[in-house]
């Protein structure tokens, strides 16, 4: 009787495992438009964000699971950090310095946004325990290669993915209303923008904080 008595207890005592509050893939322009500086301040720039306290915060205490795509022309699109699973801080610190050292793949080629998502969105398979799942696409210029993004719409919706996007608008100065209207979808989603690539880290940062902030909200 003692020793049910402490099985027992045990299972009552023990803390339940946190579930996933947020699935984050982050999407990285790296085509043609985009220099070997653009890309280093691209990269930087996320890493920084991800560092922020209110925002390494949320991902941690949310359980979060993040992955880093590069996507660039048709049949270019690559996972180059797979979905982690963010436990701790030492975890998201870690994950920020691979972002930060992450070597790019391409370099001249064209803006396949709908390859992009496509891809991005068959990955989502592997994390559907997570409560909200999200894209974060970041470009600099106007799908001109490939599927048009519309066209993966309906697939995002069924599987209840969100796409928010950052328009860096360094040559395109339309580009958040392209994004507005091609790019995004979903419940809540929304475009920030970004005059140009100097802007992209503190842009970066503010898109991540109401990104996640709802999620520490959820958690109180």
């Amino acid at each position: 009787m003692n020793l049910l008595r402490a099985i027992l207890a045990s299972v009552i005592l023990a803390p339940a495992a946190q579930a996933c509050d947020l699935a984050l893939a982050l999407a990285v322009d790296v085509s043609g438009s985009v220099d070997s500086s653009e890309y280093r301040i691209q990269m930087d720039g996320l890493a920084a964000g991800l560092r922020d306290p209110i925002v390494s915060e949320a991902l941690v205490r949310g359980q979060a699971r993040l992955m880093l795509v590069q996507w660039t022309g048709s049949s270019r699109q690559r996972i180059t950090i797979p979905w982690t699973h963010i436990d701790s801080f030492a975890t998201l610190d870690q994950f920020a310095g691979q972002v930060a050292a992450d070597p790019r793949i391409w370099r001249n080629f064209s803006t396949a946004i709908g390859e992009a998502l496509q891809m991005t969105l068959s990955s989502f398979d592997s994390v559907s325990d997570c409560r909200r799942h999200l894209i974060d696409l970041s470009g600099d210029g106007v799908s001109n290669e490939g599927i048009e993004p519309t066209r993966v719409h309906a697939a995002l919706r069924a599987e209840g993915i969100v796409v928010n996007a950052l328009a860096i608008e360094e040559s395109e100065p339309d580009l958040t209303a392209y994004f507005f209207e091609n790019v995004i979808v979903g419940e809540g989603a929304f475009v920030v923008s970004a005059t140009g690539f100097a802007d992209y880290p503190e842009r970066i940062r503010r898109k991540l904080l109401r990104e996640v902030t709802r999620q520490t909200a959820d958690l109180k």
